[in-house]
């Protein structure tokens, strides 16, 4: 498991074709002042961008399915989409939440602090992640190249 020291991020991964579309995404909504836009640019600028093939099954991407705990030990399943595929109800969370782009890049196990909209720091610990398309046994690539 990944422990967040004060300040400190955990190395986060994301697809080449997931980091093409989500900074276009970010940087159109960053210019309406969208808070949960810089965070997503923010994210994006730490990321390891690989190619497609290249991200592991445990890895969260666009159209994962994610099951988390948080710090109050709760655990909750989420899907990763894009805004207008949002459905809090079904369990679909939007990237341009501060969730969202807490969550992108995330692999089992590694936690990460997040604010949310009221202003609330709040932790969470990746339990598992269903790759869209993918079989969720896939095992990781022996190494993962960088961009």
């Amino acid at each position: 498991m990944t422990i967040i020291r004060a300040g400190r991020k955990p190395a986060i991964i994301v697809a080449r074709s997931d980091h093409d579309k989500l900074s276009r995404l970010a940087e159109s909504r960053a210019t309406d002042g969208s808070e949960a836009a810089d965070e997503l640019l923010a994210e994006l600028d730490r990321a390891r961008v690989v190619d497609d093939g290249r991200v592991a099954g445990n890895v969260v991407r666009m159209g994962s399915t994610i099951r988390y705990a948080t710090e109050s030990k709760d655990a909750r399943t989420v899907t990763l989409v894009f805004p207008g595929e949002a459905d809090i109800a079904s369990g679909k969370i939007s990237v341009l939440t501060p969730i969202g782009a807490a969550l992108i890049g995330l692999s089992v196990g590694q936690s990460i602090a997040w604010t949310a909209r009221d202003g609330r720091e709040h932790q969470l610990t990746v339990e598992s992640v269903e790759s869209p398309g993918l079989d969720s046994t896939r095992k990781a690539p022996a190494k993962v190249g960088t961009a």
